[in-house]
């Protein structure tokens, strides 16, 4: 598919169509829907409306959703409509259309986690903690978008939905997991989405489809069940703009006395912290971490975003956080949780899953208790490193991705010399291993018209400073006006 370009970005590349107002509803922010509802120039029900119709008439072309439950979201959006009218809205995301990772329970719907391994004919009760906050505050659940197979890989397909494709170039992947909430978004097949980060779930589809994402502190949103892989998976927003995503997580951060893991609620709301400036801050550029190899049609657009930093006010200096390559680590973390999370399955099940999911799960089984705890230790010495950095640096800067967006259907890029996706993910993973809020913003196109990402890092607990800091950029180097020909 090709893209007809019109201006440039900072980088120099060309832009896709930049649209001057929105022309539905389906295009406008969360913010800017809910401003309209209270001013009686809009209805949920005209929202909803716009994004389901997007959905029939473009999803077939993506593979976003799994599941859409049209006329549930209607009825819904007539009752948040009743409630508008009333003057009585029901929280603070009434009316909102929002999409559901299939990794989240959700009552009333099957969560099939990308498995034919799942048995859909089940009582499904009980919503995950995201999405029963979700609920308490009006939002209108449209659907349920896709994940590769127990969201094992940075790449959305599974043998139970097939392939999802990025809306810039439907013949590439928009990444994963959580690859279907973010070309939702990206198309305005949804305004909110939640989305899980157990190794940079958020962020790489983020990245890959020109749309926003943030992996919270871990523990600042509540999850459950827990997960298989522990305590590396996180719980995020992902949406088009930084203050959709901020308002987003003042609802999901609410507390859920089943993840007995989570941290107390935040002390403040995210959205009231969203102008704090950015002058006099210390920020660190590192190109590479040190070792991750960056295309550099990826580094010509991440070094002019890394420069608007310094037009904020910041003190930019150019330096690696000292990390060590924590591939091995990783992975002996990560394939033994996706052994643990299939452990229950008999032999006919085992045969109906993702090839490459049965071959880590295969690995998984292979290590030790002593190689579990050695990749812990690992991971602490990293979480102490990154720990000193911050004393130093209030942020950290470096690509989301080291390449952009590649062929849909495949793990890894057509001749790459590695087979698994984390060989191509070095940026994200690592601040699962320290459990750091990260976010990736969309900070310029490839020549191929493919969107790049600038990931923002901050210490432990400091996720108002990294929505902050990606706010301040989004309003001088905005991204949300910018649509795909699909979108």
């Amino acid at each position: 598919m090709s893209i007809k370009a019109q201006g440039t970005d900072p980088s120099g590349a060309a832009t896709p169509w930049q649209g001057d107002t929105p022309a539905s509803p389906a295009e406008m922010s969360a913010t800017e829907l809910l401003a309209g509802y209270a001013a009686g120039e809009l209805s949920p029900v005209e929202a909803v409306d716009a994004v389901l119709d997007r959905i029939a008439s473009e999803d077939a072309h993506i593979n976003a959703f799994c599941l859409v439950k049209a006329e549930e979201a209607r009825a819904a959006a007539r009752e948040s409509e009743r409630r508008w009218h009333q003057g009585s809205p029901h929280g603070r995301l009434d009316g909102v259309p929002t999409a559901v990772k299939d990794i989240m329970l959700t009552q009333g719907w099957p969560t099939l986690r990308g498995s034919r391994t799942v048995d859909p004919d089940q009582s499904w009760q009980e919503d995950s903690p995201a999405v029963a906050r979700l609920r308490e505050h009006g939002a209108v659940l449209v659907g349920k978008t896709t994940t590769p197979e127990i969201a094992w890989k940075g790449v959305t397909d599974s043998p139970l939905t097939g392939i999802t494709r990025n809306p810039w170039d439907t013949t590439m992947t928009p990444g994963g997991s959580s690859g279907g909430a973010a070309a939702a978004v990206a198309m305005g097949m949804t305004h909110l989405a939640t989305g899980t980060d157990g190794g940079g779930s958020v962020r790489i589809p983020a990245s890959f489809t020109g749309t926003f994402a943030l992996k919270p502190t871990y523990g600042l949103v509540p999850h459950y069940p827990a997960s298989a892989f522990g305590t590396l998976a996180h719980s995020g927003p992902m949406t088009r703009t930084v203050a959709d995503a901020a308002l987003m997580l003042d609802v999901i951060s609410g507390p859920d006395s089943r993840d007995w893991s989570a941290l107390a609620p935040p002390p403040g709301d995210f959205t009231s912290t969203l102008d704090q400036p950015l002058t006099g801050m210390r920020i660190a550029f590192s190109p590479t971490l040190g070792y991750v190899e960056v295309e550099e049609e990826v580094a010509r657009p991440v070094a002019a975003a890394v420069r608007a930093f310094e037009e904020l006010g910041a003190h930019v200096e150019e330096v690696d956080p000292g990390l060590p390559d924590c591939t091995e680590d990783f992975h002996v973390l990560w394939f033994a949780g996706a052994a643990k999370a299939t452990a229950h399955l008999t032999a006919d099940q085992r045969a109906l899953l993702d090839p490459g999911l049965a071959e880590i799960i295969e690995e998984g089984l292979s290590y030790s208790a002593q190689d579990y705890l050695a990749a812990m230790g690992t991971r602490m010495a990293m979480g102490e490193r990154m720990g000193r950095f911050h004393d130093s640096y209030d942020l950290l800067l470096t690509p989301t991705m080291p390449i952009p967006a590649f062929d849909a259907g495949l793990e890894v890029p057509p001749g790459w010399p590695q087979r698994r996706w984390t060989s191509w993910a070095g940026f994200s993973f690592p601040f699962n291993m320290t459990q750091q809020p990260a976010a990736s913003v969309p900070c310029g196109f490839t020549a191929d018209q493919l969107p790049v990402g600038l990931q923002i890092v901050g210490p432990r607990h400091s996720d108002a400073r990294v929505l902050a800091a990606a706010h301040a950029f989004e309003k001088i180097r905005p991204w949300p006006h910018l649509w795909s020909p699909l979108g």
